[in-house]
Formats: structure tokens, C-alpha cells, sequence
């Protein structure tokens, strides 16, 4: 894939642009391997290759430049903004709304905010965009003065861009190196983008975290099944479970009897994940047996009777890993299989350093983030 933003040196995101993709793929492989060897001669499955261009299910976009003028993109050294608004890693459908929105941005009146004198309004656009092409799209704006403005518009919005299905203005007051606030205010009747990624329609509410690449995603979570399936544990956790996608496609068919207890910090993401659940399973016994938790990961470990340790569980921690605390309570007190998903080998490595009851039985890497050096490693690991 070739990049005229890279090519001309205004945005090396993307630090692999030019290099061909079957190398990348190899690379991030070989990575891999060589960062697990000490843990296990595992059995690598092929590597899972992405669209190299298009993927990117949702755009994060800097707004610079001036309320007539506006930018989509990132920030230069000086704090300018850089337009990107034909960033050929963002899905087509995401980059066809773009005019639409950057006129929504100088019809509503919403200054772009300027770093450097800290001053304006309007800091980042963030939208998702589901496999039937609906949009949701977020405005992370400065002042309440901003919500009403894009409220007094709605009608005009929907207009111009028919896909979309969810707006929301997301308060961020402070200037801060953040994505986004606390507050969400929801402007459409829909607060929720179904997202269908392999077998499962995921209710993506407007803080959820939800990836960025949904073929990608869905092999991942297909991955897991098939390992979780083969394996037949009666019972199942999946640690920072998100919105659901491991827990989900874990859980078995309607009727299973296999119980599966997802943990997620963010309240917002585990409603999620009831929604999708209650989506999936009609029966009462089914939802029961699959719940959501809203708590902190390793805290809700720690405190576990002993006598709760499921037969399997999922982790997929951030990139900073399982840390000290959870994979050595994994050491000392986790099950016979652990399915791993991990965004950062190094810092998986680092956990399986301290786990070395574990070895990795088998091991599969997806390229969930071509064009850069980030991929995703799922690893099976079992008692030695």
C-alpha cells in the first residue's frame, strides 16, 4: 500500500507504509516466535493476513484548522492541525462521511480547539462504523453551549448523512493529552451501533471500547471458540471482557450448560455485553448462566474464593499486560488452560515469565493493525 500523506511526510503513523505487505505479516510473526520460544514449543497456526487498506472500523480525528476551514486528521509538532480526511486505512464508508461532517462542524458554529493558546471548542470527531454501514459518530466538545448547537442541527445532520444511527456529544472541559470525558450526552433515540463481528452481534454503546479492524476481530474471537469448544470447560471467565466478544463466543450453543463470567471495569461496556447477550439468547436459563460484571479485573481474582476458579479462563489485558498481581495469582491459583489475547508480545512474554507453571501449547498471530508495528498474538497456554 502506497500513502500519499506519507509519501510527502505529513503524517508516519503508519511506520511500515511502503514495506510489502507479506513482509509485515512475516515480521510481526517471527516477533512472535521468537519472544514465546522460551515458554513452550508451541504449535503456531498460520498467521491471520488483514485488508491492507479500509480496515479501520472506527476513526479517532483530531479537528484543527478554523470553523470555515476545518481539519480531520492528527496534530503537527506546533499543534496544527493535519487533514487526513482521505486516510486510505479508514473504512470507505467512515471516509465517504466526512464531508458531511467537516460541513456539519462550520454549519454548527463549532470553533476547532487550538492547543497551543488553548481556546476553542471542538477537540475530536470519533466514528464507528457497523458491517451494514450505520455510523456512530461522537463530537468531543469543550462546553454545553456546543451540545446545544450540534442539537439544534440534528435534523439538518441526519439529512446530509442517512447512515447515520448514533450521535452524541462527549464533554471534555479540561485540556488534557485525552481522547474523551466522562460525559456523554446521547442526541439520537438510539444510544447503541449493533456491530456483527463472526458469530455474534455486539451492542456497541458510545464509550465501549469495540476493535478497530472487525474481520480481524472476528477471527480472533472465532480463534477462541474453537480452542475454548475443543476443550469442553464447564465453566469460563473472561477477564476485561469488554463488550463481550470472547465471553460471548465462548459461552456454547443455546442450552450448553457451560457457565461464563465476563469482568469489565467500565460499567458502560458491560451493558453492552448484557444487550448483546440478552440479543443472542432468547432463554431465561441461558442468561443466566452468562453474566457480566462490572469490576476491576485483577481485584475481582484476588478476592475470589477459592472454590470459584473456573475450569478455563480468557485474558485480554491492554497493552501493558496481566501485570505482577494477576498472572501470579494465575500462577499460583489458575486453572489447567488459559486462552491469552494479547495486543503486546513483549508484555505478554513478560507475564509468562511469571507463570512458568504455563507453557503455550498453541499460538496464532493476527495482523489486526496493518501498516504499523502493532499486532494481535493469541496464545493457549496449559499447566505444564
Amino acid at each position: 500500500m502506497q500513502c500519499h500523506y506519507f509519501d510527502a511526510g505529513v503524517c508516519r503513523s503508519c511506520t511500515f507504509m511502503g514495506q510489502p505487505y507479506a513482509e509485515q505479516v512475516a515480521g510481526k510473526e517471527a516477533l512472535a516466535r521468537g519472544l514465546l520460544a522460551p515458554f513452550g514449543a508451541a504449535h503456531w497456526l498460520p498467521a491471520v493476513a488483514s485488508s491492507e487498506s479500509g480496515f479501520r472500523a472506527k476513526a479517532k480525528m483530531v479537528v484543527g484548522g478554523t470553523v470555515d476551514a476545518p481539519t480531520l486528521g492528527i496534530l503537527d509538532a506546533a499543534g496544527r492541525g493535519v487533514d487526513l480526511r482521505t486516510c486510505g486505512i479508514i473504512a470507505p464508508g467512515i471516509l465517504a462521511a466526512f464531508p458531511a461532517l467537516i460541513a456539519s462542524i462550520t454549519r454548527m458554529g463549532l470553533a476547532p480547539y487550538e492547543v497551543p493558546a488553548r481556546r476553542g471548542e471542538l477537540k475530536h470527531l470519533i466514528v464507528t462504523e457497523a458491517g451494514d454501514g450505520a455510523l456512530m459518530v461522537r463530537y468531543v466538545v469543550r462546553t454545553e453551549g456546543a451540545v446545544a448547537r450540534i442539537r439544534r442541527h440534528l435534523s439538518w445532520l441526519q439529512d446530509a448523512l442517512p447512515p447515520l444511527a448514533v450521535i452524541t456529544a462527549n464533554l471534555l472541559p479540561e485540556h488534557k493529552a485525552v481522547l474523551e470525558g466522562e460525559v456523554e450526552h446521547v442526541l439520537t433515540e438510539r444510544d447503541v451501533l449493533p456491530m456483527g463481528v463472526g458469530d455474534v452481534t455486539l451492542q456497541v454503546r458510545p464509550q465501549s471500547f469495540v476493535q478497530t479492524n472487525t474481520a480481524i476481530a472476528a477471527a480472533l474471537y472465532r480463534q477462541a471458540r474453537d480452542w475454548v469448544d475443543a476443550l469442553e470447560p464447564a465453566s469460563v471467565w473472561d477477564l476485561y471482557c469488554g463488550v463481550g466478544g470472547f465471553a460471548l463466543h465462548s459461552a456454547g450453543p443455546a442450552g450448553s450448560a457451560r457457565t461464563v463470567l465476563g469482568v469489565e471495569v467500565s460499567a458502560d461496556a458491560v451493558e453492552s455485553a448484557e444487550l448483546a447477550r440478552d440479543a443472542l439468547f432468547a432463554a431465561a436459563d441461558d442468561r443466566r448462566r452468562i453474566r457480566f460484571v462490572a469490576a476491576d479485573a485483577t481485584a475481582f481474582a484476588l478476592a475470589a474464593a477459592p472454590d470459584a476458579v473456573p475450569a478455563l479462563v480468557i485474558v485480554n489485558p491492554p497493552r501493558r499486560g496481566l501485570g505482577a498481581d494477576l498472572a501470579g495469582w494465575l500462577e499460583r491459583r489458575g486453572p489447567a488452560h488459559v486462552v491469552y489475547s494479547s495486543c503486546n508480545v513483549e508484555s505478554l512474554a513478560r507475564d509468562l515469565a511469571a507463570m512458568p507453571s504455563y507453557r503455550v501449547a498453541r499460538a496464532r498471530v493476527l495482523d489486526m493493525f496493518p501498516q504499523s508495528s502493532h499486532f494481535e498474538v493469541i496464545t493457549l497456554l496449559e499447566r505444564a
